[in-house]
């Protein structure tokens, strides 16, 4: 095991490697001088510059790199262009509000989704299930923004269940706290539950097909043992790995979810700087959630052992 965590480590460096480059590469992408487009109405030569200097744009672009690389390492993603206040120190502000929104999301995608696609496997052909995958369909189709500012309408303004915005820390008051973080997290979680009881649904039937089952319902054992204990685990391998890829791409619909909701996370701040054209802040966070997404995964793959003892690391 600890050999296996070793190469995969390893293997991640080329990956990194690559995401450097194509975050490093955000400034340089952009068609026209980026120091001009960064500042704006500012036109005089001594502060064009002065930031070009700044942000190391007046050095040959391989030594830019090298020069950008080296200060990520030591945890240095420079500093704003607008405030200029230090890069991290602004992601760090805004970390705890999508990992909020991340987890109770994730949770509630699996608090919904599993069970959903167990009780439609098991109950295969009925209205049941012809009425989960019909709203797992759904799920998939309904874009994030529309049924965000949908709930918004009918929860907070219409019903006057939930607030409609804002955000509060959940160290200060964690029941206002959940009550802001629940509209969207059901937002941004519903495309994944929908996709993840697709999933565990195709798996489950999969599983209750094979030998071992119908030799554990010819011992005589109830279903909901047989469901439970042989054909749910076996049926993990595939939902955690769906649930690994959402987790990632709930970071991404972050961005549009946070908008909506007005949450100050990373989705929020990397927007807001790409209009204000603070192209430092963009490629930090950036950065991170590619990391993230990475680390993610790297998780999931080390899971695959805990759940199927058949699989052998070496």
């Amino acid at each position: 095991m600890g050999a296996y965590v070793l190469q995969r480590l390893i293997s991640t460096i080329p990956v990194l490697f690559l995401v450097s480059v194509g975050v490093f590469s955000l400034i340089h992408l952009t068609p026209g001088d980026p120091v001009t487009i960064m500042l704006g109405e500012e036109r005089r030569p001594e502060i064009i510059e002065a930031t070009r200097h700044e942000l190391g744009l007046d050095q040959p672009v391989p030594v830019q790199y090298v020069t950008w690389l080296g200060r990520v390492l030591q945890g240095d993603l420079g500093k704003s262009i607008r405030n200029k206040q230090p890069v991290s120190e602004l992601i760090a502000q805004r970390i705890p509000a999508t990992a909020q929104l991340a987890v109770v999301s994730i949770v509630l995608a699996l608090v919904i989704a599993i069970p959903a696609g167990v009780v439609s496997a098991v109950k295969r052909g009925t209205a049941l299930d012809a009425v989960t995958t019909t709203i797992s369909l759904l799920g998939v189709a309904v874009p994030s923004f529309f049924l965000g500012i949908l709930l918004i309408f009918v929860l907070a303004l219409k019903l006057r269940w939930l607030p409609p915005t804002g955000y509060v820390n959940p160290l200060v008051d964690p029941f206002t706290s959940l009550k802001l973080t629940l509209m969207p997290a059901i937002t941004l979680g519903a495309g994944a539950a929908a996709v993840i009881t697709r999933i565990a649904r195709s798996s489950v039937l999969e599983v209750l097909d094979q030998e071992y089952v119908r030799t554990a319902r010819a011992k005589g054992l109830r279903e909901s043992i047989v469901v439970r204990r042989h054909a749910l685990r076996n049926a993990l391998i595939p939902i955690v790995t769906v649930t690994g890829l959402s987790a990632g791409h709930l970071l991404g619909g972050a961005v549009i979810v946070e908008q909506v909701f007005a949450l100050p996370g990373l989705g929020r701040l990397a927007v807001d700087n790409i209009f204000n054209r603070d192209f430092p802040v963009v490629q930090g966070v950036v950065l991170l959630l590619a990391v993230v997404f990475l680390a993610v995964n790297f998780v999931v793959d080390l899971l695959y052992a805990a759940l199927d003892p058949r699989i052998k690391y070496g």
